[in-house]
């Protein structure tokens, strides 16, 4: 069994007079981690949001019907809680008229939980977020050399739970796990009048993984206007399939001042999308492949380790460009991805000039622990 980075974080903040609210995509194991956590509680009751019933009691709820319902319960479990109407209004109720109880709601799509509807519940509530598994999770399962090993798989079919636990049945896995993205949360949101258009949208995204990308662009090749892309991008974003990345601009005349990258959450998805699934030593877009996976990555090693950071690209009007800029605390850590472990490159002398002590490093396959470990080397000075 992997052990969830994050478990340990949800299960220290337990009893404390907050709702926890753990979010991430469909088929990360939230369900699953809940139940490690609370193994052994006896007073635990369990929702499904995505049940007609849950939902009508949670739409219509009250304190005085709430603790009738929930009875000698200590903690009450709301999974898929973005599906029920207003949710963010019954979990204040809950959190502030029945404080003897945790409230725990997990949500796989941010579209009710993440707006105006959990206002509400400002300062009583502790987010987490669960992502597919990461690469320092399956280190810590089988070992370094081991899971270094498994990198050309993983750029290829991802690291969702179960592709990880289902070997020879990965492309089985990733059509289940693409219709569940496609059509149970985001094709069936309510006003989406155009399906196939955001199908188009997101095989366009995979074919530009890795490159900047236009609104107007992605509009006029699958025929839609700016507007739609941007509300269909943010529809991705809120489900946890895509995520974006901003130049950054600071200091020279000729940077990017809006550019813009879009990265998949999981390589398996990606390509379960243009149905790519060859060997990564015949991929032309291996490069690709292999900066989408450290994106991802690196994503998660932020958050699980809750690191204060501000990440960028970047890139300048005449072509100059770093792969992945992070600011902590006043200073630039840059790095480029090469899948080749033989390639070399520096750092850009203008990049240099405007940010001194930058700090610069290559990360191939050979050296992916300094980029996604803990006790990383954090290269050397530009």
């Amino acid at each position: 069994m992997v052990i969830r980075a994050v478990g340990k974080a949800i299960s220290d903040k337990l009893n404390n007079g907050k709702a926890i609210l753990l979010f991430g995509p469909r088929q990360t194991g939230k369900t699953t981690l809940l139940h490690q956590i609370l193994d052994g509680k006896q007073d635990v009751m369990w929702f499904n949001g995505d049940e007609s019933d849950v939902q009508q009691l949670f739409e219509n709820a009250s304190s005085a019907r709430l603790k009738s319902v929930f009875g000698t319960a200590g903690t009450i479990v709301i999974d898929e809680a973005q599906r029920i109407t207003n949710i963010g209004l019954a979990l204040k109720l809950i959190t502030d008229q029945l404080k003897d109880i945790q409230l725990i709601a997990t949500g796989s799509s941010a579209f009710e939980l993440a707006n105006r509807t959990m206002e509400p519940l400002t300062g009583r509530k502790w987010e987490f977020f669960l992502y597919p598994l990461s690469f320092g999770e399956m280190v810590m399962h089988h070992g370094l050399m081991e899971e270094k090993r498994m990198l050309p798989h993983r750029l290829v079919y991802g690291c969702y739970p179960e592709i990880v636990n289902n070997p020879g049945k990965e492309r089985d896995v990733l059509r289940q796990l693409t219709d569940s993205f496609l059509y149970k949360d985001i094709l069936m949101t309510e006003g989406l009048k155009k399906p196939s258009k955001i199908v188009s949208l997101l095989q366009a995204l995979a074919l530009q993984t890795g490159n900047e990308v236009s609104y107007n662009e992605l509009g006029r090749r699958i025929g839609i206007d700016n507007q739609t892309v941007e509300r269909y991008i943010d529809l991705l974003e809120k489900s946890y399939v895509i995520f974006r990345l901003s130049a950054l601009h600071r200091n020279l005349r000729k940077e990017l001042t809006r550019g813009r990258k879009i990265y998949f959450y999981d390589n398996g998805v990606r390509n379960a999308l243009i149905a790519q699934f060859g060997s990564i030593e015949l991929r032309p877009d291996k490069g690709a492949l292999w900066e989408n996976y450290l994106m991802a990555e690196r994503r998660k090693y932020v958050d699980y380790h809750r690191m204060w950071v501000n990440p960028y690209f970047w890139r300048t009007q005449d072509q100059q460009e770093i792969d992945y800029v992070e600011e902590q605390d006043g200073q630039f850590l840059t790095w480029e991805f090469k899948w080749n472990p033989d390639a070399r490159c520096r750092l850009s002398k203008t990049f240099a000039n405007a940010y001194p002590n930058s700090v610069f490093k290559v990360i191939t396959p050979d050296n992916v622990e300094d980029f996604l470990t803990e006790g990383r080397d954090e290269g050397c000075d530009a």
